[in-house]
Order: C-alpha cells, then sequence, then structure tokens
C-alpha cells in the first residue's frame, strides 16, 4: 500500500510538470504573439503620424524605456508574487498598452509613445517571470528545456508576424487588429499559465519570510550572476546583430538583390530555432559547458566565413554557422541564473538586465562601426564577443548543490 501511494503522488507530480512546460509554452509563444504584432504595423502607424525614419527611432526608444526600468525591478516583484501572477499582471498590462496604441495612435503621438512604454514595461518582466518559471521546470522535469521555451517564443513572433500581415492584406484597420490581439492576449495567457508551478525551495510559493532568502537586489553584488550576465551580453549581441544586420550586409556586402539578404535571414533565424529545439539534448548529454563552449567557436567560424567568403554561397553557410552557434547562449544564460531556486528571481532579473543592453545598444553600435568600415565589415564585432563568451563560458556551469539536469553518461 505505501509503494502504491508512492506511485500515485509520483504520478501526480509528473503530470503536473507535464502541465507546466505546457504553460510555459503559452507564456513564452505569448509573450512573441504580442510583441510581433505590434511590430508588423509599425509602417501602418508610421504612415499615419508621418514621421521620419529618425523620429520613428526615438518614438521605438520608448519600448527599450519601458523594459530597461522593468527589467531591474522584476526580481523583487516575482520574488513577492511569484511567477504565475507576475506573467498575469503583465499579460494585462500587455493589454493596456495593446489597447492604448491601438485607439492612441488615431488621436496623436503622445499616446502612441505611453502605450510603447507599457509595451516595453510589460514584456521585460514578463521576460524575467517566464524564464524564472521555464528554469524552475526544467530542474523538475530533469532534463534541459529551456532552449525549446524560447524557440516557442521564436514561433509565437512568427505567428504574430503571419497574423499581422494577414491583417494588412485583408486591410484590417490597426486599431481593430491590435484590439484583437489585445483581447487575445488578456483571455489566453492568464488563464494557460495556471499551471505554472510553484516555484521556491522545497516548490514553495515564494515568501519574504523565507528564512535563507536574500533580497532579490543583492544578486546585483555577486559576482558570478554578473559574469553569467556578461556571457549572456555577448550571445545576444550575436544574435540581435544577426536580426538587424544579417539581410544587409549581404545585399551591400555582396551585392546581391534584396531578396536574396531576406533569404539570408531567413536562414539565419531558421538555423537559430532549430539549434534551440533540437539543443537540449546535447546538453543533456555532454552538459552546459562543452556545448555552449563549441557552439561559441562554431558562431566565431561562422561570422568570419560570412564576412571574408568568396562567393555568395560560403556566407550563406556562414550565416547557418552563426545562427547554430548562437542559438543556446541566451537561453541557458536563464537557466544558469536560476539553478538555485531561492534566488532565482534576483538572479536571471541581473542577468536579464546585463543582457538585454546589448539588445538595446548593439544596433547603434555596429551601425556607427559600419560608417567607418562597411556593415559587412562591422559584423566582424560579434566574433570579439563571442570569442570574450568562449572564454568565460565556465561560469554557466551549475554551483556546488544546485539541483540541474546531469549530462547523460556514455554508455560504454
Amino acid at each position: 500500500m505505501p509503494s502504491a501511494a508512492v506511485a500515485a503522488v509520483a504520478a501526480s507530480s509528473s503530470h503536473e510538470v507535464r502541465r507546466a512546460v505546457a504553460a510555459t509554452y503559452v507564456a513564452f509563444g505569448g509573450a512573441g504573439f504580442a510583441f510581433a504584432s505590434w511590430a508588423s504595423r509599425i509602417p501602418q502607424v508610421r504612415e499615419h503620424l508621418q514621421l521620419s525614419p529618425a523620429r520613428l527611432g526615438v518614438v521605438l526608444l520608448a519600448i527599450a524605456a519601458g523594459s530597461l526600468v522593468a527589467l531591474p525591478l522584476a526580481g523583487p516583484v516575482v520574488h513577492r508574487l511569484g511567477t504565475r501572477r507576475t506573467v498575469a499582471a503583465m499579460a494585462v498590462l500587455m493589454t493596456v498598452s495593446q489597447a492604448t496604441i491601438a485607439l492612441g495612435y488615431l488621436a496623436g503621438l503622445a499616446p502612441v509613445v505611453v502605450g510603447l512604454f507599457l509595451l516595453g514595461f510589460s514584456n521585460g518582466a514578463w521576460d524575467v517571470a517566464m524564464n524564472v518559471q521555464g528554469a524552475h521546470v526544467e530542474q523538475q522535469l530533469g532534463r534541459s528545456i529551456m532552449s525549446r521555451f524560447h524557440a516557442g517564443f521564436s514561433l509565437g513572433t512568427v505567428v504574430g508576424a503571419l497574423a499581422g500581415a494577414a491583417a494588412v492584406a485583408l486591410h484590417v484597420s490597426v486599431t481593430a487588429h491590435l484590439l484583437v490581439v489585445a483581447a487575445v492576449i488578456a483571455l489566453l495567457v492568464p488563464w494557460g499559465t495556471r499551471s505554472f508551478l510553484p516555484e521556491g525551495a522545497g516548490g514553495e510559493e515564494p515568501s519574504d519570510t523565507a528564512p535563507a532568502a536574500r533580497s532579490a537586489l543583492a544578486a546585483w553584488r555577486e559576482p558570478r550572476t554578473l559574469l553569467v550576465g556578461v556571457f549572456v551580453l555577448a550571445f545576444a549581441f550575436a544574435e540581435g546583430t544577426g536580426n538587424d544586420w544579417v539581410a544587409l550586409a549581404t545585399t551591400e556586402g555582396y551585392g546581391t538583390e534584396a531578396v536574396v539578404g531576406t533569404l539570408a535571414f531567413a536562414l539565419f533565424l531558421s538555423a537559430m530555432t532549430l539549434g534551440r529545439w533540437f539543443g537540449p539534448a546535447l546538453l543533456d548529454r555532454y552538459g552546459r559547458v562543452p556545448v555552449l563552449r563549441v557552439l561559441a567557436v562554431l558562431g566565431i567560424a561562422g561570422v568570419l566565413l560570412f564576412v571574408l567568403a568568396p562567393a555568395t554561397p560560403l556566407a550563406f553557410a556562414g550565416v547557418v554557422l552563426w545562427g547554430l552557434g548562437v542559438s543556446l547562449g541566451f537561453p541557458v544564460g536563464m537557466s544558469a541564473g536560476a539553478d538555485e531556486p531561492r534566488h532565482a528571481a534576483g538572479r536571471v532579473s541581473v542577468i536579464a538586465s546585463v543582457g538585454y543592453c546589448a539588445f538595446l545598444g548593439g544596433p547603434p553600435a555596429v551601425g556607427l562601426l559600419a560608417d567607418h568600415l562597411t556593415v559587412l565589415r562591422a559584423v566582424v564585432s560579434v566574433a570579439v564577443l563571442l570569442g570574450i563568451a568562449a572564454l568565460i563560458t565556465a561560469v554557466v556551469r551549475p554551483p556546488d548543490g544546485a539541483v540541474v539536469p546531469d549530462p547523460v553518461p556514455d554508455s560504454d
């Protein structure tokens, strides 16, 4: 009888973890869908408000400002509220931001800026909370899965972009489109994330009274956490540069048609998504440090091949290696921040704050280099950052006593 009871408890726990996996995919996919939905309508908003490219760039900084405010605060918020309530609250705030943009852009620029700030804020805190939950699910599952959650985010962006393209093709107004998106997010995400696992040591909900709990802000004084942030920053810079500059670097550097540059960008995204989906098997078999070090070197080789290739087909091969090489750095960095569940919220908040600096500052940095070199030559900066990541990869090794998936030993 006792053994049957133990088996029943184990089966129930396994069922809860499987439900939490699905709920975490909802959180990641919903975040990608919400952001891409807005991004797909930028041209129409810009046209209605008659914004120059330079002025549009300034307006879009409101998203960055919102994220920069939210990311350092997200650790204490998640520590107090837990991941489920934080994601649900940020989904509601995302709904408000989408509705503010949808209705406000008809009145003028100011409401759009407010809406974009709220969008950036909700996205930043949502990102930290879902990564903390993803890491906790990964630990309970006993195998690496974080990068697949990030692949789910990518899938959400694809769905959002395709839905936006369909809305444009069918002449659906920006207002109607984004209000529908707001409704979908408000209904789907809070409902879909009800199956989140309670995080914390032993599975309890976070509490400010937990004896061993430290302030989430204390993570800013931890050398390992800061070094993991630098590691994530390097991979985020490599990923963001690929997203922003691969197409242009291909067309300008190799004198190709615009469609060829778009194809290079698609190859980069496809390689990165495939790496995130199939990478967990390598992480479980060989461990984080060897896999990430090899991928960093692979990314360096890909970038250099892309820049120095004597012909476009070889440049395309470089793009594929580049995408594969950067695929796991960001998600594994998030997992490393959450190795010790009790301190996960603060550490993931710090790592995300440092890492996101690359997404915010990377594009203009490459642009400044391109003014003095060329876009293609400026991309070499990615290889430099990945070189730094390769040197400090050991920081993502789990600390002693952390509960993480173990590498699977060879059968022989």
